[in-house]
């Protein structure tokens, strides 16, 4: 008796083995098809929901997790608690790559430009701002030159020979109206800088913008063209870029379809992209 019961309790246990095993399978199998991504709330987040139907029409799942700062995504991707994130531009990129040693990061595509826009409560354009006027940017140290060049560009200040995205303050060669830089502010705290008044203008990001309400083509006094080199990639671990899962969401986002939304749906504000 004691031999029997001693058998069928060995053969319960390897049943709910072999059931566990099963169900193993089968998650790995859906794990297989779905992607987790990270992503910032607009316009990243609400592109990836557009497209999800579509995406799990070719037999995938899309999982969107969406994140409201610049440092949790990539940190969370290295992590492994998500397969890609959407949210960032190369500059950044390479940027967090070079300060975190243990990020092993690739570019797997470019979506969309979100020009960086300048915005004022008290005056229309940059040549009103008057000498010795404040200027928020963000406090992210890799936006510093992409802000450095756009205000070049502009005409405000002058940049030192050979400096572009790598440029920071100590890089001026020229300011003529002597603007002051207040670079201590997080970019998603900017907006709300924007409509308390601070400062004689503010650099605001068009995501961040168009979060709180703001329209970047009504409500800046300069922005940036559709030249800006800051394209909005899609990031993985690297070895992962071509992942199935991820080569097939990009196909998707890179469709005439999804680019004329995007452009229609934002305005013009949100720029497509097919690299």
């Amino acid at each position: 008796m004691k031999l029997w019961k001693k058998f069928v309790g060995t053969a319960a246990v390897s049943v709910l083995a072999i059931s566990l095993a099963a169900c193993g399978e089968e998650s790995s199998g859906d794990d297989a098809k779905t992607l987790v991504i990270g992503a910032s709330n607009v316009p990243h987040a609400e592109i990836l929901e557009h497209v999800k139907k579509e995406y799990e029409a070719k037999g995938y799942k899309l999982e969107i997790k969406k994140f409201q700062d610049y440092v949790l995504p990539n940190k969370a991707l290295a992590e492994k608690e998500i397969d890609a994130n959407y949210f960032q531009h190369v500059p950044y990129l390479e940027q967090q790559e070079k300060e975190n040693k243990s990020y092993k990061f690739e570019n797997a595509g470019g979506v969309h430009v979100e020009p960086l826009g300048v915005y004022s409560k008290k005056y229309k354009s940059l040549d009103e701002l008057p000498k010795g006027a404040t200027i928020l940017t963000s406090s992210n140290v890799a936006e510093r030159g992409r802000v450095l060049t756009f205000l070049q560009n502009e005409g405000l200040i002058k940049l030192k020979d050979g400096k572009t995205t790598d440029a920071q303050l100590s890089d001026i060669a020229e300011n003529p109206k002597n603007i002051e830089f207040k670079t201590n502010i997080e970019a998603s705290l900017l907006p709300q800088a924007y409509k308390n008044n601070e400062g004689d203008a503010v650099l605001i990001n068009t995501n961040y913008a168009i979060d709180n309400g703001l329209n970047p083509l009504e409500d800046t006094i300069a922005l940036e063209d559709e030249s800006s080199p800051y394209v909005n990639i899609i990031v993985t671990r690297e070895g992962d870029e071509k992942d199935e899962r991820v080569t097939a969401l990009l196909d998707i986002l890179h469709e005439k379809k999804t680019q004329d939304w995007i452009t229609k749906e934002y305005k013009g504000a949100v720029v497509p992209v097919s690299k």
